[in-house]
């Protein structure tokens, strides 16, 4: 398919004005397809006739076409595009009829059916260019219009759409007519969904999910309600310009490819945040948090929408910084930003440190395909960074000012980072020019450095700063409690501008220093030696969560960067995280230590060892939190103590009992949990496999099952696995995600050392057939990570530079390949 360039949209969007659209969906034509009829009313702009331009439409069959009413030969459409030529100034319409397939892939229309019960659903994901998979269009953000969408629906069917919607009879639903939006923001989400309606501020409010989980919604539908009214309430005080839709509907759809999707007045989001098992409430949190980005959305991104991709970081990283601050702030959930801190803050790090690295606003986006690429830990985490340091260094007061000033400039309508920038200026002396050159037209991690010199009680504290950005920080001094032992008593919070103008005085020796104490800046941040001494004795013994987060981070940064052990890593971890209370934090800690220590950078002879000191660890939170107490922290416990199993006995033993000695009784998820490990470890087979799917056929069980198959060490059941994955195209998104999640394992590096060099040509094959969400999938999960070697470099290397993989493939690859050559260095710096 052709992708559309960045000169070609501005090109149309100054030749063309387009005013509506009228959709009619049929949804009632069977399995493969439904229908879409369309009508787009637009303009041509002025004097000249014989203007050419051209629609974008991806259909299975195009029937006809009609422009003005006169007939378009639908032969004439090459790839995508069917040319619209010698337009004359003045008004037009054209119509498109065509047959549009299902999608498997979460892209387009996704068609999904629930093996509960045998009810489907159907719902769209429209971004970024997957409009043209639902009906023709001119598929650009910056040529918005309004929109009329009719749906014609299998009896018993509910039909939501971006405005309220209306059963006219025969199966046919009405959409409320919207606001101008962009193509990409457009949803319709339909199917027998079970529904909770109320109303907050005179607008209809709903959640919906599939049947099958109606019970699971319900019990969380309070809580999910009061998140959501709380945060509109909390952005009615921040934003001058009221919500711009008719309704807010949340839908809980199933095989969602992202967390979740701002379509105005109907967002959707991956069904698994309807819990149907325990979860902690870092989980709970999370999923507070997403109501609140996509929330703010409906102003980030849909009321004022991006001019051209580049623009991307006006949408997430604004949506990222409000759905922490405002979930922090209007909801119980007040530790936001520590979570943000372990997870997110890491993956814009590590993003950041890739060649594949680019700027938060990035000068010229050259096409869709590229555009794509950006969705990413840059535009997301780096971006909300980034506003972080700016509100600290702006005042919070002059940021909201310059944000609804920029709502009354372009509401309804798109703009540019320069556009914003004006309007942050309109509201500060400050030279937010100068500051957005800085932060947002620039690549990499600044590093900052501690150095305290002079004598005792006129000590002097020096900033090191690596990179070329400026920071406003805060820094901990902290010294020991002389009465409680391993205590950390907070003697000062310095303000510090970076790079400094002269060296800070703090008088007598600290035992530890914190640079950007608070999380406020984006930088990596190192230790003097006296410093590092006490985080090895007493990190637990830090008084903020937050503060914690600030050195966990700054001990995985230097993992990563081979300047520590990871056996010291694990060290500190056996002696300090089972006295962590923040959930967040063990689970990060954790994840890191197991998912990329035990996993990647410890050699093969190093593993075991790895792998006992988390599993004891482990073992140590279990017995803390014997009194009932701490659920979440022992739920976290638990389920890293499956993970780390090296020995099937305890495991084995919890599944035949039904029940973790102590609490808790085990649920679908963990009952899946243990199996895949047992899986991986040979202790349990395919006999099991089918009798636990018996007992849970839902989808999430036949995504468990899939991943326990494919990770029984037997050859067979490889063969089988691999041939599902990339010699059918019949796995949904999801199948096919979980089925990689159990191929590749570290214990079975013999057993799938021949499918290494099969998977680059055969994944490369696979997203020239299956797209770009199927590209992403096989480069994400299906890589085989376990294998840090150099023939896997060298294959993953060749496969670059030979193959053509298509551009999401290419970028998942490209990053894969680093975080390998990176585990390659980890290894080598700390192997005697």
């Amino acid at each position: 398919m052709s992708v559309l360039t960045r000169d070609e949209a501005q090109t149309r969007s100054r030749l063309l004005d387009v005013h509506h659209y009228a959709i009619d969906l049929d949804l009632t034509r069977g399995d493969e397809t439904f229908d879409s009829r369309t009508v787009i009313r637009f303009s041509v702009r002025g004097d000249t006739a014989g203007t050419d331009t051209f629609v974008e439409v991806k259909p299975a069959e195009l029937r006809a076409v009609t422009l003005d009413g006169q007939p378009l030969d639908p032969a004439a459409l090459d790839e995508n595009r069917l040319a619209l030529k010698n337009l004359a100034p003045g008004e037009h319409e054209l119509r498109v009829d065509a047959a549009m397939r299902y999608s498997r892939t979460g892209e387009g229309m996704h068609r999904f059916t629930d093996p509960s019960d045998g009810e489907t659903y159907v719902y769209t994901q429209l971004f970024l260019d997957d409009v043209q998979r639902i009906y023709a269009a001119f598929d650009q953000p910056d040529l918005k219009a309004v929109f009329d969408v009719a749906v014609t629906a299998p009896e018993g069917w509910t039909v939501l759409a971006n405005g309220v919607t209306e059963h006219t009879g025969d199966g046919r639903w009405k959409a409320a007519t919207t606001p101008p939006i962009s193509t990409y923001l457009v949803a319709v989400a339909a199917g027998p969904w079970h529904s909770v309606r109320t109303e907050h501020r005179g607008l209809p409010f709903g959640i919906h999910c599939r049947r099958s989980l109606a019970p699971h919604l319900d019990a969380d539908a309070d809580e999910l309600l009061d998140v959501t009214r709380a945060c509109f309430d909390r952005y009615h005080e921040k934003f001058d310009e009221p919500y711009p839709f008719d309704s807010y509907d949340q839908a809980f759809v199933p095989e969602f490819n992202a967390g979740a999707m701002e379509n105005p007045g109907l967002v959707t989001f991956r069904d698994e945040f309807v819990f149907r098992s325990a979860v902690t409430d870092t989980q709970r949190q999370t999923r507070a948090m997403v109501i609140a980005h996509e929330m703010a959305h409906m102003w980030f991104g849909d009321l004022v929408t991006l001019r051209w991709w580049d623009d991307i970081w006006l949408n997430e990283s604004f949506a990222e910084y409000m759905g922490y601050q405002t979930t922090a702030e209007a909801t119980r959930f007040t530790d936001t930003w520590t979570d943000f801190g372990v997870t997110r803050k890491a993956w814009g790090y590590d993003a950041d440190q890739r060649p594949s690295t680019h700027p938060v606003a990035p000068e010229n986006v050259q096409d869709t395909a590229s555009a794509l690429l950006n969705f990413d830990g840059i535009s997301y985490a780096k971006g909300a960074s980034a506003l972080r340091q700016l509100v600290a260094w702006l005042g919070e007061k002059d940021f909201l000012a310059g944000i609804n000033i920029h709502f009354e400039r372009h509401k309804f309508a798109n703009a540019s980072l320069a556009d914003f920038i004006d309007s942050l200026a309109a509201a500060t002396d400050r030279d937010v020019h100068a500051w957005a050159d800085a932060w947002l037209r620039t690549t990499g991690v600044d590093t900052l450095v501690p150095s305290v010199t002079g004598d005792n009680g006129s000590r002097t504290l020096t900033v090191r700063h690596t990179g070329e950005r400026p920071h406003r920080i805060a820094v901990g001094l902290y010294d020991q409690n002389p009465g409680h032992e391993g205590r950390l008593t907070p003697r000062e919070r310095l303000d510090l501008d970076v790079p400094q103008a002269e060296p800070r005085p703090i008088g007598k020796l600290p035992a530890l220093v914190v640079l950007n104490d608070g999380d406020l800046s984006y930088a990596k941040v190192r230790f003097d030696a006296d410093s590092f001494r006490t985080v090895r004795e007493s990190l637990s013994g830090l008084p903020d969560p937050l503060t914690r987060a600030v050195v966990w981070n700054a001990l995985r940064d230097a993992v990563r960067d081979g300047e520590l052990p990871a056996a010291t890593y694990l060290e500190i971890a056996r002696a300090h995280l089972p006295h962590e209370s923040d959930l967040a934090l063990v689970d990060g800690v954790l994840a890191f230590a197991a998912g990329q220590i035990a996993d990647r950078y410890a050699t093969p002879e190093q593993r075991p060892a790895a792998l006992n000191t988390l599993a004891d660890l482990c073992r140590d939170l279990i017995r803390r939190t014997e009194d009932g107490d701490h659920p979440g922290l022992r739920l976290i416990a638990v389920r890293h103590r499956i993970a780390t199993a090296a020995h099937p006995d305890t495991i084995a033993a919890w599944l035949a009992d039904g029940t973790v000695p102590g609490g808790p009784e085990l649920d679908p998820e963990l009952r899946w949990r243990i199996l895949t490990r047992l899986a991986v470890l040979g202790a349990t087979d395919e006999a099991a496999i089918a009798a636990e799917l018996a007992n849970d056929p839902s989808a999430t069980g036949q995504e468990g099952a899939a991943r326990c198959r494919a990770a029984l060490p037997d050859a067979e059941a490889k063969a089988r696995a691999w041939e599902a994955m990339f010699a059918s195209d019949d796995l949904s998104n999801y199948l096919f995600t979980a089925t990689a999640q159990g191929f590749w394992q570290p214990e079975q590096a013999e057993l799938v050392r021949d499918y290494v060099p099969r998977y680059y040509p055969e994944a490369v094959a696979l997203a020239a057939r299956r797209g770009p969400a199927m590209a992403d999938a096989a480069g994400r999960w299906a890589f085989p990570a376990h294998a840090v070697d150099a023939d896997t470099l060298r294959l993953g290397r060749e496969c670059l530079a030979d193959a053509d993989p298509i551009p999401a493939l290419r970028r998942k690859l490209t990053d894969q390949l680093d975080d390998l050559a990176r585990a390659l260095r980890v290894r080598e710096a700390h192997t005697d």
